[in-house]
């Protein structure tokens, strides 16, 4: 299982029964197998409670198979309509300001014109 022989085994049992005595080795060893068995049925638990899980999703939503295309009869092509591109705002043309000789004036552009009037209504 981790890669240990059996001789490999022999000598740390030796080991162990040297270091502490034929009193406390088999109660050792029974706790160890007990610690051993529950960690084993914990992980078969686990494995089990995953199992469920993916079968009931697996139910649930149907993965194996892809869902079904549609007929080629029900397809009709749709028209596409584009928008029309928004117009540029109206543009006031200002002289450049006047700068020193050889400078440039970073972030000059042309500014958007002011919106319209509205015409007023009369009343009277």
């Amino acid at each position: 299982m981790f890669g240990i022989d059996f001789s490999e085994i022999l000598v740390i049992f030796g080991i162990a029964l040297v270091v502490l005595g034929p009193e406390k080795l088999p109660r050792l060893a029974r706790t160890i197998g007990r610690w051993v068995g529950r960690a084993r049925a914990m992980a078969r638990q686990f494995r089990e409670q995953l199992e469920q899980e993916a079968d009931a999703l697996h139910h649930s939503v149907d993965l194996r198979t892809p869902p079904p295309a549609p007929p080629a009869a029900a397809v009709t092509p749709t028209a596409v309509v584009t928008p029309a591109p928004p117009s540029p705002p109206a543009m006031v043309n200002t002289p450049p300001p006047v700068a020193a000789a050889g400078a440039e004036i970073p972030g000059h552009h042309e500014q958007p014109a002011p919106p319209p009037a509205e015409p007023h209504e009369r009343v009277g």
